[in-house]
This record gives C-alpha cells, sequence and structure tokens, in this order.
C-alpha cells in the first residue's frame, strides 16, 4: 500500500474510534492495522473496538513491562499502571528464588517477572479457568484455584515473594469504570465487595502462610484501602505496609514484609 493510502486509511481508523470514545484513537489505529490480516480483517477488529471491546481482545494481545502478553476475550487486561507492582516484584526476587502471583488473569505479571528472572521458580493461580489457560499460553506455570490454595506443597513457607492484582474496586463503583472493563471484562476479576477489600483481606492471610520469613507481599490497591488492611496485615504477622504511589502521588498498592517469628528471648529467629 502506498505511503499516502496508508496515512489515509490510519486517518479514517483514527477517526471512527475518535468518535467512539477511545481516548488515544490514533495509538490505536496503529495497533489495530498492524494486527490486521487485510481490509476485510481491519473492518472487524475496527468494528469491535467501536463497539466497546478492549483493544487488547482486538488485537490479542498487549504490551507488559517489556513483554509481549496474549489477551483472550473474556481475560482482565493487564494494565499499565501495574507495572510498577512488578517491577517491584522483580527487585524483591532472588535470583534463584520463588514467587507466587496470586489473581494472574493473563499471566502478565508472572510472565514479566519471570523474563527478568528467569532463573527463579514463578507460578501462578486464578480461578477463572478461561485465565489459567491464557496464562499458560503465555508460558506461566499455572494453577486453577483461589488464591494460594492450589499452589504446590513444597513452596509452602519458601516464597520470597507473593503479588496479586486482585479485585478491589467497591462494589457501588464499578458503574464509575471506563466502558470497556464495565461491559466487557469479567466481573470476579473487578469487584472487590462492598469496600473493596474482601479479597485483599484474604491475599494477606494466604500471603502469611506461603511466604518465607522476610518475604515481601505486594498487593495493588487504591484510596485508602492501606489502612483498612493496616489491622489485617499486623494480624497475619507483616511488618507496616509501604505504600506505593504513582507519579501524581495516588496511592497504587502495597508492599509489607512478613515478621520473622520471634524467640522467647525477643530476638528473631530464622527457618
Amino acid at each position: 500500500m502506498a505511503r499516502g493510502a496508508e496515512e489515509g486509511l490510519r486517518a479514517a481508523v483514527g477517526a471512527r474510534l475518535a468518535a467512539a470514545g477511545c481516548v488515544a484513537p490514533f495509538e490505536e489505529a496503529d495497533e489495530l492495522l498492524a494486527a490486521a490480516a487485510d481490509r476485510t480483517h481491519l473492518e472487524e477488529l475496527v468494528a469491535r473496538r467501536e463497539h466497546g471491546e478492549p483493544l487488547a481482545w482486538v488485537t490479542g494481545s498487549t504490551r507488559f513491562l517489556g513483554v509481549d502478553v496474549r489477551v483472550q476475550p473474556g481475560v482482565y487486561v493487564p494494565r499499565p499502571q501495574t507495572e510498577p507492582l512488578a517491577r517491584r516484584a522483580v527487585n524483591r526476587l532472588p535470583d534463584r528464588g520463588n514467587a507466587a502471583d496470586l489473581c494472574t488473569g493473563s499471566g502478565a505479571v508472572a510472565l514479566a517477572v519471570a523474563n527478568h528472572r528467569p532463573r527463579a521458580r514463578v507460578v501462578a493461580t486464578d480461578l477463572d479457568p478461561v485465565a489459567c489457560r491464557c496464562a499458560a499460553a503465555n508460558g506461566v506455570e499455572v494453577y486453577l484455584g483461589d488464591l494460594a490454595e492450589p499452589l504446590p506443597v513444597e513452596l509452602r513457607g519458601r516464597l520470597d515473594v507473593v503479588v496479586a492484582v486482585a479485585p478491589y474496586v467497591p462494589t457501588e463503583a464499578l458503574g464509575f469504570l471506563p466502558t470497556d472493563a464495565r461491559d466487557h471484562e469479567p466481573p470476579w476479576a473487578l469487584d472487590g465487595g462492598p469496600a473493596g477489600t474482601d479479597v485483599l483481606e484474604r491475599v494477606v492471610v494466604a500471603a502469611a502462610e506461603w511466604l518465607r520469613p522476610g518475604g515481601s507481599l505486594l498487593i495493588e490497591l487504591g484510596g485508602g484501602q492501606d489502612r483498612s488492611l493496616a489491622r489485617v496485615l499486623a494480624d497475619a504477622g507483616f511488618d507496616h505496609a509501604e505504600p506505593l504511589e504513582d507519579d501524581e502521588g495516588d496511592l497504587r498498592g502495597i508492599e509489607a514484609v512478613l515478621t520473622p517469628p520471634r524467640s522467647p528471648t525477643g530476638r528473631g529467629v530464622t527457618t
């Protein structure tokens, strides 16, 4: 296709996406053009995006922390704002350590961590069989089940890092999500209950059972949920959580370290 024709097609697709309410229409047009096999296929892809399907479902993949991640329709789409959490997980994971990604979805976090720590063992879990198939297609060692329950037993008490992008949107706030998330993504990947912390609290308890003393728990959350989890973290044996904020100062997650057990003399002991 001649350069002028390519630019005209990009402009036409971008205009359609802008009219559909896409916030980055011409960047999305580039992705759709790259994914399309021919003009007929392009029309199908554009129409799907116009009807609100997440872009990653339409193109079949997204980029996350430098890695291409397959994203099947019906699976939660990894967000760019999760990348700092995954980067922190990489930094906390020893070269030959063990990590678990709970509520893995497409497996993006596990895949990115494993890509940066290729000699470590990185496992993942999800309740959704569709998500597990997607994560497996991305090369992730994934287990079907609730949070840490399906993890290999030999990892109990030996994980260096537990990371989780669990559902944390308060139920009443679901209606304020972007249209593609609200109308298309699975609600069980978004709805965190009345305060948004129902699953987060269970993640904390599960992580305390599987981390080694001194291991790190990294959870994505928002609002004032770090304060809401403070008591649960303390009761589970974690040190005070460090808030993880984005460039605008908004809370994006927390990191907490599992406190080593105390000896009768009051000194920490290691296992």
